[in-house]
């Protein structure tokens, strides 16, 4: 399925009518209750298209529909809620106008075709950033898609950055690969040094044409134990590999725990490891604007922090400098 419209050029979802009151005969009533059971069983995806420059270019296509962005964004959020009430479950891809002229010019396709959209996006759907429609507003979803389309983006470029490092003049070794091992060290012990609770952390790396910031989220059970997604958790060491390998940069956590104010903490990427900022350079950081250098005022309730020692005979968890 893809932004287009109607709904029959797409994976079928318009309501069934049953005729078994007009006279259809048994057989018939079971097939049509038969299809829409397995209708239910279709999963769909549409294409989004997330922001008006590029539903600007998909207009030049005739056999696109839409004259205005808001009625698309709205006709797409009829038809979520549509699938939805019937029980269907639909993934929004990302549909990038750009792309699917290259992908049309690739496989020889008529780009002015519903049908070439639908086969762009299933092609979207496997490859690129997805995020499934659970009842949320289009207006939450939209800056979403967008959100896992940069993330998916960034450990592509960083994995590609890390991959062009070559192996090591020295031992032969490849470089990349090597960063990408090293940086599971400091990041566990990170989180294992870090209070109970909610650990927001935040990897930034200079790189060209611009910084590449890489997020984790991570929070421990009432046992102790660290959960995290495990795709973040690759995309954030891949960041981190390439600042530890070839570039600088700079990483910093905050944690968040019930009835405590919140600590922040920070370390420097340099030289192939962490250098743990002191207490006063992260408050100057955090307490600076980055743009006039005019100090801003700090936040109620938060301390700023020196980092735990990472060593590997470093304190237990939870100790505090």
């Amino acid at each position: 399925m893809t932004y287009t419209p109607p709904p029959s050029e797409c994976h079928p979802n318009e309501p069934d009518v049953d005729r078994s009151s007009t006279g259809g005969d048994a057989a018939r009533t079971d097939r049509q209750t038969m299809r829409r059971v397995l209708r239910r069983e279709i999963s769909g995806t549409i294409g989004l298209l997330t922001d008006e420059h590029d539903f600007r270019a998909m207009r030049h296509y005739r056999s696109f529909a839409f004259d205005d962005y808001a009625t698309y964004l709205a006709g797409v959020e009829d038809l979520l809620k549509a699938r939805a009430s019937q029980g269907m479950h639909t993934m929004l891809a990302l549909f990038d106008p750009e792309e699917y002229a290259d992908f049309c010019a690739d496989t020889g396709l008529d780009p002015d075709s519903p049908s070439s959209r639908a086969r762009f996006t299933a092609e979207t759907a496997t490859t690129g950033p997805t995020i499934p429609y659970d009842g949320e507003p289009l207006a939450d979803l939209v800056p979403a898609l967008i959100d896992e389309a940069v993330r998916k983006a960034t450990w592509e470029y960083a994995s590609t950055l890390l991959a062009r490092l070559g192996a090591c003049a020295a031992c032969g070794k490849d470089v990349g690969h090597e960063a990408f091992a090293r940086a599971r060290d400091p990041l566990v012990r990170i989180l294992d040094t870090a209070d109970p609770g909610h650990r927001h952390l935040v990897c930034s790396v200079s790189a060209t044409p611009e910084t590449l910031v890489s997020v984790l989220h991570a929070d421990t059970d009432p046992d102790g134990a660290t959960h995290l997604d495990d795709t973040e958790a690759l995309e954030f060491t891949t960041v981190l590999a390439l600042g530890l390998a070839a570039l600088p940069g700079a990483l910093v956590m905050r944690t968040r725990s019930p009835g405590a104010p919140d600590r922040v903490y920070g370390w420097r990427l340099r030289a192939g490891d962490l250098e743990p900022l002191t207490a006063g350079e992260v408050f100057d950081a955090y307490c600076t604007d980055i743009d006039s250098g005019d100090p801003i005022s700090p936040e109620s309730d938060v301390d700023y922090c020196a980092p735990p020692d990472l060593s590997p005979d470093g304190p237990t968890p939870g100790h505090h400098h």
